[in-house]
């Protein structure tokens, strides 16, 4: 049994997790026949069916389940061996990619990542800010390696892991009537509202909030940026409900006022990343750090 291939390696665990060889080609950037091929050839070397067809999903003989696993331990290995190596040769702990929303990278990951730039200064992180379908999007082509999004966060690929529950709250401008202690949907349908964008998860549960209340609620303007919405707000141009870690550390001179919710409305921040994704020693750092955010 020489001569074991990486890459057909990586092709048969593609088709298990994808569930088909189309959608492992479109994953592996092949043709259907050249993933076709390497299955075949992986089988014709270890002398065992490794995959078969239960209705339209490809799905792994009892082989096959035991070699997936050999599969990701050797990928880890190899992973681990690149990574040590790249570290001998530049000294550097190499790059890691995170997706997350706005209200995070704001609010939520300056210290950590502070910290870990402390620790590893030879550690690259880079950080893109999107809505959860825009970075699962980007996880599952592999241009991010992890995300902090808000769940859900479906997909057979991805491996989700909750972080942090973020209660929302209602704020206004000090200057604007005052708020009672605890807010309800009611009382914010009464006056203006300046929402967070649609589109994304934090949205989505806003507007369930006001729905299970028989709300419907028009709000007077949309906007992407939580530091506009909340100066909009200081302004007088009416209250809104956002992620507390957005305002959970007012400045006593702050123009604004937060109140807690009635009935709560939280959302959950979780890591995500792809099942194959290999931990290198800086992207478990990442991942370690993040996970004290709970």
């Amino acid at each position: 049994m020489k001569n074991l291939k990486l890459d057909q390696l990586r092709t048969f665990a593609a088709v298990i997790e994808r569930g088909s060889f189309s959608a492992a080609a479109e994953r592996l950037q092949l043709s259907q026949p050249a993933v076709s091929l390497q299955v075949r050839q992986l089988e014709r070397h270890l002398g065992t069916r490794l995959i078969e067809r239960i209705g339209r999903r490809a799905t792994p003989t009892v082989a096959g389940v035991e070699l997936l696993g050999h599969a990701r331990a050797i990928e880890e290995t190899v992973g681990a061996a690149l990574d040590g190596m790249a570290a001998h040769a530049n000294g550097a702990l190499g790059r890691v990619r995170i997706g997350t929303g706005a209200t995070a990278c704001i609010y939520l990951l300056p210290p950590i990542l502070r910290d870990l730039r402390r620790r590893f200064p030879t550690l690259e992180i880079t950080v893109r800010t999107g809505n959860t379908v825009d970075v699962l999007r980007d996880l599952d082509a592999n241009t991010l390696d992890v995300g902090l999004v808000t769940l859900p966060a479906a997909g057979r690929a991805f491996e989700v892991t909750p972080v942090l529950d973020d209660a929302f709250a209602a704020i206004a401008s000090v200057e604007d009537t005052p708020l009672p202690k605890v807010v309800t949907p009611a009382i914010l349908a009464k006056r203006p509202v300046v929402l967070y964008e649609a589109g994304g998860n934090t949205r989505r549960v806003v507007d369930q909030w006001f729905a299970r209340a028989g709300v419907a609620l028009t709000p007077v303007m949309d906007l992407g940026s939580i530091e506009a919405i909340k100066e909009l707000v200081g302004a007088g141009l009416g209250c809104a409900v956002l992620p507390g870690s957005a305002v959970r550390n007012l400045p006593a001179d702050a123009p604004i006022v937060s109140r807690p919710l009635s009935p709560k409305l939280d959302r959950t921040l979780g890591l995500v990343m792809r099942r194959d994704k290999i931990l290198t020693k800086g992207l478990r750092e990442v991942v370690a750090a993040i996970e004290t955010l709970g």
